[in-house]
């Protein structure tokens, strides 16, 4: 391969070819045409494979936050004045320009997903090439390929404030590499959009990347970097997501509702959702299947498959750990190396973004949400080059198979249960595929019309958006313990004022709080006064299933008839 005197100078590529001797610095694939051809192969790959979970679902409550709050705007509500939200407002509006533009239906949203994961691809890729050979880069992105979005393949919040983050990261490498102020201005406004997808992981993701930028300053060796032309570039960048989004929202004369939205899991969400670091949230029905149903054999092959949720956490705790040893790099000149500000900055960020993790909630999930990132450090640790230790080095192989064996386990019930034999339930935002027949969602189109208001209560948004129905308040869904009893009682007075006709009714939610909510207080389940009043006004007529297993009742008020 032809390599120009710009890569030449970069290259740590082991296999290209490089001048004899050469065993440090960055490569740069983008200057490299075959890297650039195996980029679109990687992402076209990745889509197409993505593509085959499109249409699977769960039929899982939280993919219907933001699905029904991106119908509600289509509808002309205005987010946070209209309808209750703690998350900031980028999701919700892009799922409803995809709406508006590529038409309202499930597998719109869905095939948007597709197309994130094949950029997460791409993105991970080439910057793990920086620091690695071409067949552990590959290895390492096929793997969190396969592995990132099948586990969780939904509409959320989170997806597309990871590629953003990706995004981000990307563009400040580019930055660090070129000190070109576009670079800077790309930085700063992703960053920020970020924010605006995901508070969260916005500010871990400035306070990653800050501190990377910090330390390379303080080496000494990056002071273009910090010129006055890019640092302005970058506070451009940084500012005009928040000033359009103030402008829109003060148009609107939701500008106060909008900033209590964002503050509100300061003071809520964490206190119900702190979970232990690496929470597999399994109930004792799970664990009892994974660990002792079945033959040692079938025994061995579960626990294999779900090993890797016990590592993945494991691998941001290395990026964390890293960054000391660069900053003594600083006192010992290792700095000068060309790769030393790279490392900084990809740890650093590692080291933020599992920050905002530790603080919101620290279970599994939450950690395959930032995958993309924090398999660079697994890329490291299998061919990082100038970072790993002897030990490391001699137990790379070994180490690479283990890790491919365990994420192949992982992978294949996730393709099979999603390629496999279906139910195919036909609903008013598209066919989908089920496990099981989903009686909820049956009931509710047989017996509601389109457009119309019903309560599903406490906890199923999904089923309004597939159902092309509407809550009758500004909540699609309530939590004890995250939702406060003052919306309890909010909920409570727009039903009374507004009575629905249908009710679907979960009597047994409280069972799922100990699994998915360990930390939620005594207190918040003591009394309901929204179930409370739903046994009192209404009756039972039928009983239904979710997809997902879970018992509704599809009530009526008392003073009308079953249908």
């Amino acid at each position: 391969m032809m390599l120009s005197s710009k890569q030449i100078e970069l290259s740590t590529a082991r296999g290209d070819s490089v001048p004899v001797g050469q065993t440090s610095g960055v490569y740069l694939p983008e200057e490299s045409r075959a890297e650039r051809l195996i980029a679109v192969g990687l992402f076209l790959l990745s889509f197409i494979y993505l593509c085959i979970f499109r249409r699977y679902t769960l039929i899982d409550p939280d993919e219907g936050i933001v699905l029904q709050g991106a119908q509600r705007i289509l509808d002309g509500q205005v987010l946070y004045r209209d309808f209750f939200s703690f998350f900031t407002p980028g999701s919700y509006y892009f799922n409803s320009l995809l709406f508006r533009v590529f038409g309202d239906s499930f597998m719109v949203a869905r095939t948007a997903v597709a197309f994130m994961g094949a950029a997460f691809c791409v993105i991970t890729y080439v910057l793990a090439r920086r620091v690695c050979s071409r067949q552990i880069a590959l290895l390492v992105t096929g793997l969190m390929t396969i592995t990132t979005l099948p586990i969780r393949f939904m509409v959320l919040h989170n997806w597309d404030s990871t590629l953003l983050t990706s995004l981000s990261l990307y563009c400040a490498v580019r930055w660090l590499e070129s000190s070109h102020r576009k670079w800077a201005f790309a930085t700063g406004s992703l960053v920020s959009l970020t924010g605006l997808f995901e508070q969260s992981k916005g500010a871990g993701l400035l306070l990653g990347l800050g501190l990377g930028f910090l330390i390379i300053a303080l080496g000494g060796l990056q002071r273009k970097l910090f010129a006055r032309a890019r640092m302005v570039a970058l506070a451009i960048g940084l500012t005009w997501p928040l000033a359009v989004t103030v402008i829109y929202f003060a148009g609107q004369h939701a500008l106060m509702a909008m900033l209590a939205g964002w503050l509100w899991p300061l003071q809520h969400y964490s206190t119900a959702n702190r979970v232990p670091y690496g929470y597999q949230n399994l109930s004792d029905n799970a664990l009892y299947t994974i660990f002792l149903s079945g033959s040692w054999g079938i025994r061995a092959v579960q626990v294999l498959a779900m090993s890797p949720s016990f590592w993945i956490p494991v691998l941001p705790l290395f990026g964390v750990a890293l960054l000391p040893r660069l900053v003594v790099g600083i006192q010992r000149r290792h700095h000068a190396r060309p790769e030393w500000a790279y490392y900084v900055l990809v740890s650093s960020t590692v080291s933020g973004l599992l920050f905002s993790v530790v603080v919101v909630r620290a279970d599994i999930v939450h950690f395959i949400y930032l995958q993309p990132m924090f398999f660079l450090v697994l890329a490291w640790l299998l061919d990082g080059r100038n970072i790993r230790g002897p030990v490391i080095r001699r137990l790379g192989p070994v180490l690479g198979f283990c890790v491919a064996l365990s994420l192949l386990t992982m992978a294949t019930p996730l393709l099979l249960r999603a390629a496999g034999p279906h139910h195919t339930l036909l609903t008013r935002r598209g066919a989908v595929n089920t496990s099981i027949t989903d009686t909820v969602i049956e009931q509710i189109q047989a017996h509601v019309a389109p457009g119309e208001r019903i309560l599903i209560y406490p906890y199923a948004a999904f089923d309004y958006y597939l159902t092309g129905t509407y809550s009758p308040t500004r909540f699609e869904y309530y939590q004890p313990g995250m939702n406060t009893r003052e919306q309890s009682q909010e909920i409570l007075s727009e039903l009374k004022a507004h009575p629905v006709r249908v009710v679907l009714f979960e009597p047994d939610f409280a069972k799922h709080i100990r699994d998915s909510w360990p930390n939620t207080q005594a207190r918040d389940l003591v009394s309901d006064p929204v179930a409370d009043y739903i046994a009192r006004a209404y009756r039972s007529c039928a009983s239904a299933n979710t997809a997902d297993n879970f018992h509704f009742l599809f009530m009526v008020r008392k003073d009308l008839t079953c249908p």
